[in-house]
C-alpha cells in the first residue's frame, strides 16, 4: 500500500527582524550570522498570533483543497504548548470547522515530534486506507535576549496531509531509530524560554545521526548513494550541511562539496529566513525542496529528524509522479514575503510581552494581517476567532 504525504502546507508569523538588526545592536559582525549559522532573519510572532494561529493558517489550504470529509484524527506537534491539558490541535479544529468524528492529539519530544505524528498517521492510515490524517507541527522558538541562542529564534507551521496514494511524497520502510538521555536542550514548566547547551547539542545531534543511519541500514535501507536529496532538521541552516559531512565521513564516503551544497542549499532557502521553527524545521526544509528544486519525479530523498534530549529518525520518501500539480510554490514565496520588518526595539518589546495570570478579560492587541488571531483571555481562557 502507497502512504505518503498527500499534501503540505506552511504558514508563519505577520512580523519579522533580519539579522541586520540584531547585529547592529549585539556589535556582532554579520558574518557570524549570515555565514556562521546561515540566518538571515527570523519571524517574529505579533502580539495576537502563537501556535494555533500559525497551524490554523498552514492547514486551511489544505482542507480547502480536499475538504474534511475524509479527516479522522489531528495529530498536533509542538514543544510551545499552550496548555498542560488541552490539546492545541481541538482549537485548530474548531477555528477549521472540521467534523465532530475526529480525535486530535497534540504530541510532545522537542523537534522529533513531528515526525512521529508522521509515522502514527501512516500506521492510521494503514488500517483504514479510507480515512486521512492531518498532521501539523508548530512552533516558536523562543530565548533569553541577548543569549548566544538568540539568532537561532523562528516561528513556523507545517500541516501535512496524510493518506493513501499520495499526490507528493510516498513514504517508505524502514525508519532508523536513535534515543539517549541528553540534557542538551530542554525547557522547565516554570520557564518560558529554552536552556540549550550548545556544543552539547551539536554533538548529540551528529552522533543520533550516526544512530539512526546505523540502525536504517540494519533494518534494510536504501543505500547512501541512492538518495537524490536530504532534508535535515535545521536549528540553524548550517548544522544541515555540518550533519550532511557528518553522515558521508563517518560512513567511508567522500562528499560531493559542490553537489552536496547546491541540493542542501534548495532545503535550506526558507529556514534561512524563517529561522528554526522547532518540529516544523524539517518538513519547511522539505517544501523549500519541492519548491526550489527541478523535476524530482521518482527521487529517494532522505529524511534526517531530531529532537533534543534525545529521539532521533531516518527514514525515506519518493517523490511521486504529478507532483509539481500539486505543489504550494506561489503560496509559499508569498507567505514568506508578506511578512513586516520591524525594528529591534519592538522585537524585544513583542519578546518580552506576557499574558496575565489573574483570569480576568484581557485581549490583544489587533497586529496580524493573518486569517486567524489569538483575540486574548478571559477567566483563564484562551479565546480564537477568524480575523
Amino acid at each position: 500500500m502507497n502512504i505518503g504525504i498527500h499534501d503540505l502546507s506552511f504558514a508563519t508569523t505577520e512580523f519579522v527582524l533580519p539579522h541586520t538588526e540584531l547585529a547592529a545592536h549585539t556589535g556582532t559582525d554579520i558574518g557570524k550570522y549570515h555565514v556562521g549559522i546561515g540566518q538571515r532573519s527570523m519571524s517574529i510572532p505579533a502580539a495576537d498570533e502563537d501556535i494555533v494561529t500559525m497551524a490554523a493558517a498552514a492547514a486551511a489550504p489544505v482542507v480547502r483543497r480536499w475538504g474534511a470529509d475524509r479527516i479522522r484524527t489531528v495529530l498536533l506537534a509542538t514543544e510551545t504548548s499552550i496548555d498542560q491539558s488541552k490539546a492545541a490541535g481541538i482549537y485548530v479544529h474548531s477555528l477549521l470547522n472540521l467534523p465532530p468524528s475526529t480525535r486530535v492529539v497534540e504530541l510532545k519530544q522537542a523537534c522529533y515530534s513531528g515526525t512521529a505524528a508522521l509515522q502514527f498517521a501512516i500506521g492510521l492510515v494503514h488500517r483504514d486506507p479510507s480515512q486521512q490524517v492531518l498532521v501539523i507541527a508548530t512552533d516558536v522558538s523562543r530565548y533569553e535576549l541577548d543569549s548566544p541562542g538568540e539568532a537561532t529564534q523562528g516561528a513556523a507551521a507545517v500541516a501535512m496531509l496524510v493518506g493513501a496514494d499520495p499526490a507528493l511524497i510516498r513514504l517508505e520502510d524502514p525508519s532508523g531509530l536513535h534515543t539517549a538521555d541528553v540534557m542538551d536542550f530542554w525547557r522547565p514548566n516554570y520557564r518560558s524560554t529554552a536552556l540549550v547547551a550548545g556544543q552539547e547539542s551539536v554533538a548529540a545531534y551528529l552522533q543520533s545521526l550516526e544512530g539512526t543511519w546505523k540502525d536504517y541500514t540494519e533494518q534494510g535501507g536504501r543505500a547512501l548513494r541512492e538518495f537524490a536529496a536530504f532534508c535535515y532538521h535545521q536549528p540553524f541552516t548550517k548544522m544541515a550541511f555540518k550533519a550532511h559531512r557528518h553522515l558521508f565521513s563517518t560512513t567511508g564516503h567522500d562528499a560531493d562539496e559542490d553537489r552536496m551544497t547546491t541540493m542542501l542549499r534548495l532545503t535550506t532557502a526558507y529556514n534561512e529566513v524563517l529561522g528554526n521553527s522547532y518540529t516544523a524545521s524539517m518538513y519547511v526544509a522539505l517544501a523549500s525542496l519541492l519548491d526550489h528544486a527541478g523535476d524530482l519525479t521518482d527521487q529517494p530523498i532522505g529524511f534526517a529528524s531530531y529532537g533534543s534530549g534525545c529521539v532521533a529518525e531516518f527514514f525515506c520518501g519518493t517523490v511521486v509522479p504529478g507532483y509539481l500539480e500539486h505543489v504550494r510554490t506561489d503560496a509559499h514565496r508569498t507567505i514568506v514575503g508578506r511578512r513586516r520588518q520591524i525594528d529591534h526595539a519592538t522585537y524585544r518589546d513583542l519578546h518580552e510581552q506576557a499574558l496575565p495570570q489573574d483570569g480576568g478579560h484581557h485581549l490583544t492587541p489587533r497586529q496580524t494581517t493573518g486569517p486567524f488571531r489569538f483575540a486574548g483571555l478571559s477567566g483563564h481562557k484562551r479565546l480564537y476567532e477568524h480575523r
